[in-house]
């Protein structure tokens, strides 16, 4: 076998180690005599599962008792819908910061069902940067106020959470969530789709404020309702119960590591060395605000365009995967989540150094 340094944004790349533990024990998992597939998510076994996934991330996050958390079926992308209409009644309205094409997906979701104010659209900075705090429009008899706390595509990080008074704080953190620590306390709902940082595409992790559910919303199914599904401790409906699976043991993987800290420290040198390469070049650039470059994912062109094809295929046969730009935007992009060790970084730069002496 000869594993390739993915910078996929997703689905991407899982833990060499979780992946072996999960390939151990796919015929026979714990001495049951079956898959982890292929058990009842109401058995005692799989219990054992969930409770263990749901232990592990608060102890990671140091999530408090009054917040509940809830492994759900689906994307981000369905939490587009679904916060709006859990979070907020008919007649409310809803903030919004716009600051990419994700958080303007959810926001034009959002604006299907609820009454949405955009505070401030990043759209004049080219979707480089973040709108200075005190041109936003903020309003505050809103139901929540909901950003994007890294836009995968763009490069756009908000580290710190915006302080938006008593409105409570809603984020889409699917590819920076457990990248370092966060106080939840901040927070009235996270949500991450898992496939960046967390497991498996296909499972949503939620982590709200336990005063913000609601028990019945007339206009909702139950299936639809954040209430409904944390009274039945995600077990509503059958979950995805391998990315559940699979998550759990990312959990331990994160803790065996050290925990966030830990994690942030390696993230943070990781992005460091990335962007200070494409700095120091002529060859290479990054466009995003100083401030709010991402962690997680790298964007960069080349000073020749017409190289990005041979950039891709050279780096291909290196062993180093997933590096071509979105399509909506074009370059490069380096997806560094968790599961991408500091190595990968390390030869992605000295490829990135012996391609621009070749080229530049």
């Amino acid at each position: 076998m000869s594993r390739v340094f993915n910078f996929s944004a997703g689905p991407a790349a899982i833990p060499l180690e979780v992946l072996e533990e999960a390939q151990a024990g796919l015929p026979d998992w714990s001495g049951t005599g079956m898959s982890v597939m292929e058990i009842s998510h109401r058995s005692k076994a799989f219990g054992v599962v969930s409770e263990a996934a749901e232990h592990d991330l608060r102890e990671l996050m140091s999530i408090p008792d009054s917040y509940a958390v809830l492994f759900l079926q689906g994307g981000a992308t369905q939490q587009f819908a679904l916060v709006p209409i859990n979070l907020a009644s008919a007649d409310q309205s809803v903030d919004y910061l716009i600051t990419g094409s994700w958080s303007i997906k959810a926001e034009k979701t959002a604006a299907a069902v609820r009454s949405v104010n955009i505070v401030a659209d990043a759209a004049r900075l080219s979707y480089m940067d973040v709108p200075a705090r005190d041109s936003w429009d903020c309003d505050p008899q809103a139901a929540y106020f909901h950003y994007t706390s890294n836009e995968t595509i763009g490069g756009v990080e908000i580290h710190e959470p915006p302080d938006v008074g008593s409105v409570p704080l809603v984020t889409d953190m699917s590819s920076n969530i457990l990248s370092r620590p966060i106080d939840v306390s901040r927070f009235g709902l996270i949500y991450a789709g898992a496939q960046k940082n967390v497991g498996p595409a296909g499972l949503t992790v939620l982590i709200v404020r336990r005063d913000l559910l609601r028990e019945s919303v007339p206009e909702l199914p139950a299936i639809l309702s954040y209430g409904a599904h944390a009274e039945a401790g995600s077990m509503l409906n059958t979950p995805p119960t391998f990315a559940w699976y699979m998550s759990g043991l990312v959990f331990a993987w994160l803790k065996r590591q050290g925990g966030l800290e830990a994690m942030g420290n390696v993230n943070r040198r990781k992005s460091d060395k990335l962007y200070a390469a494409i700095d120091g070049s002529d060859f290479y650039s990054n466009s995003v605000a100083r401030l709010h470059r991402s962690w997680m994912n790298v964007p960069f062109t080349l000073a020749r365009p017409e190289l990005d094809d041979e950039f891709c295929a050279q780096a291909d046969q290196q062993g180093l995967t997933n590096l071509k730009g979105h399509r909506s935007v074009g370059g490069m992009r380096a997806s560094i989540y968790n599961a991408v060790p500091e190595q990968a970084v390390d030869v992605l730069l000295e490829f990135m150094a012996e391609f621009e002496r070749r080229h530049g």
